[in-house]
């Protein structure tokens, strides 16, 4: 089977990582995280956004990661293909941003590749 592909694209200060083109925002949860490898942290974000969002039918996910000042601006989500309770899908979402041990290791991993990729 062949492996997925993912759509890299980097506007100025702004990578988005998105499964089809054009990236589209059906829902979205947006949080900060400290500076690091923006790539890295978008793979990161979209697994386990996609973990917890697996059985969603027609769900394409997609992360953008804005370089700011002093921190990255993430928003988190994607496009969903059919029938869908927003409310609902943008609070798992944010509790997936919003996750303690997950934001520690994203935090790790992003800094670590960013160190390695300077």
């Amino acid at each position: 089977m062949a492996k997925p592909k993912w759509h890299i694209q980097t506007t100025g200060d702004v990578l988005t990582l998105a499964r089809h083109l054009p990236a589209r925002f059906d829902v979205a949860a947006e949080t900060a995280l400290p500076s690091g490898s923006r790539l890295w942290l978008a793979h990161q974000i979209r697994q386990d956004m996609w973990r917890a969002l697996r059985n969603l039918r027609g769900f394409s996910p997609v992360v953008e990661v804005a370089r700011s000042t002093d921190e990255l601006r993430i928003k988190a989500g994607g496009s969903i293909a059919g029938r869908f309770a927003k409310a609902q899908i943008e609070e798992q979402i944010s509790r997936v941003l919003a996750h303690p041990e997950a934001r520690a290791r994203w935090i790790r991993f992003a800094e670590r590749k960013a160190v390695r990729h300077a």
